[in-house]
């Protein structure tokens, strides 16, 4: 199996207010998140590639677009957005256009990170 990654960064607000009062996460605020999407093929395509990685310029333009110095919350219609959710939010939205999606990693500090990875 190969297997390649890309990562993407953007700014942007959300606010986990399900969360107790006294939980600072329960407040609007913000992180520098840093999204990887991850692709893998038991092939390579003629030029020796899972994928060009150019032909992800897509969604370079979409995190800059829809998330980049946005509220998420607004964004993905969710009261409760959490870092588990934008990053199967950003897959579907990959899934759309590149089969060989495997996985998207969403870190909001460069010690914490979720992913989401369908099951096979």
């Amino acid at each position: 199996m190969y297997t390649i990654s890309k990562d993407y960064h953007f700014s942007a607000s959300h606010i986990l207010p399900q969360l107790p009062s006294d939980h600072p996460c329960s407040r609007m605020h913000g992180h520098n998140y840093v999204v990887t999407v991850e692709l893998q093929s038991e092939t390579l395509n003629a030029y020796g590639f899972v994928r060009d990685y150019r032909e992800l310029d897509d969604l370079k333009r979409f995190i800059d677009d829809k998330l980049d110095h946005h509220h998420l919350n607004d964004i993905l219609g969710d009261d409760n957005v959490t870092a588990e959710q934008i990053a199967k939010y950003i897959f579907d939205w990959c899934k759309a256009r590149w089969s060989e999606v495997s996985a998207v990693r969403v870190s909001e500090t460069p010690k914490s990170m979720a992913e989401y990875r369908p099951s096979k």
